[in-house]
């Protein structure tokens, strides 16, 4: 079996509502996604997606990932898909670096390798434990009481699992902690996400000023050295996000005790097969695992249900779901859905969805 076309699609996806992040000083209105349509001389299609938040989060954007598509192109076209390591060889050598761009393609590859085996995704990556995976909501930056309101509008959605977006001002992050934690239910879970806006100073006042509450932070400070620096001046479990890209980032957080949470979001390690080996450190590691896409439709959400049900309990943490954030959807009914609060992946071959053409409209390119 030998790849034979390669066919890019970008696709705008308006969010419900606008969204902050990092304290507010970051704002989102819409995403920039690329669906990728990988064919064989088989007959057998694998579907991909790569949708980094924004132009501003973090380096990676919607237009690099269609620009190192079309490089890595000539060196993808002709490989077999079921040998996705050779694959993901190639694509370094084409273009060193640029984790982001390569994750579709992983993504479609292994969509193709596990219908080829007769098995879903979940399947080539050591197979799927039973139960789905705790949803978590995003809740954006705001004052106490707005956040408050959107928690309260995901749990009549039946979510029991809560990301809050905090960061900014030291005093306003005090009080929003607390009036949530006033407010959390019984069996409810808050996680508290600073995307890096606290400065070490900053970390270490806030943590200590909630040393009372049995919560955690996730990526509070810019880089690990500043992680690893409030470490042993607070006593909150700490969850490392932004700053997890490779294998050396995790042996580094593993080895010097930066956290005890991990946040693998695929599409910036580099796809599924990357991913799995995080997985696998941290699970020998004891540490917990949140599984996410960064951004983008029910196609990048499903490949993260099927990773995060790779990953066995006490460890596996939680999940998030993007496409109940955009208005728009290329595969209604389709894939992986939040149901009572918890998402599950498809249990057909492969990666179990598949957009509707009609809906994804003219390709932006095509390589063959």
């Amino acid at each position: 079996m030998r790849i034979t076309a390669l066919t890019l699609w970008r696709v705008d996806l308006p969010l419900r509502k606008p969204y902050w992040l990092s304290g507010g000083r970051l704002r989102f209105d819409r995403l920039d996604s690329t669906v990728l349509r990988v064919e064989t001389d088989a007959g057998l299609t694998g579907w991909g997606e790569g949708c980094p938040w924004g132009h501003t989060y973090l380096p990676a954007h919607g237009p690099g990932i269609r620009a190192g598509i079309e490089t890595m192109a000539p060196a993808i076209l002709g490989l077999d898909p079921r040998r996705p390591g050779v694959v993901e060889r190639a694509m370094d050598l084409a273009l060193p670096g640029h984790l982001y761009a390569k994750a579709p393609v992983d993504m479609a590859v292994l969509d193709i390798a596990a219908q080829a085996a007769g098995v879903p995704v979940s399947g080539l990556l050591g197979g799927a434990f039973e139960g789905a995976t705790p949803a978590a909501s995003s809740i954006a930056t705001g004052t106490p009481a707005a956040m408050l309101a959107d928690i309260e509008d995901y749990r009549a959605r039946g979510y029991r699992v809560h990301s809050a977006k905090i960061g900014a001002d030291p005093e306003a992050d005090i009080a929003r902690v607390r009036h949530l934690e006033a407010n959390r239910l019984a069996g409810e879970e808050i996680y508290y996400d600073v995307n890096r806006a606290w400065t070490r100073a900053e970390a270490v006042t806030v943590m200590n000023a909630l040393a009372d509450l049995p919560v955690s932070f996730e990526q509070p400070c810019e880089t690990l050295d500043d992680c690893a620096a409030i470490r042993p001046l607070t006593r909150h479990l700490i969850a490392i996000d932004e700053r997890l890209e490779t294998v050396a980032d995790m042996l580094r957080i593993a080895r010097e005790g930066i956290a005890e949470l991990v946040n693998i979001k695929i599409n910036r390690v580099g796809g599924l097969s990357r991913a799995a080996r995080l997985r696998d450190l941290a699970i020998a590691h004891g540490m917990r695992i949140a599984v996410m896409p960064t951004g983008g439709t029910v196609l990048a959400d499903t490949e993260a249900a099927h990773l995060a049900q790779t990953v066995s309990a006490p460890f596996r943490q939680r999940i998030w779901s993007c496409q109940d954030m955009i208005a728009v959807d290329p595969a209604p009914g389709r894939g992986a859905r939040v149901v009572a609060g918890a998402m599950a992946a498809p249990e057909s071959p492969g990666l179990g969805v598949a957009p509707d053409l009609d809906r994804l409209g003219a390709p932006t390119s095509r390589y063959a």
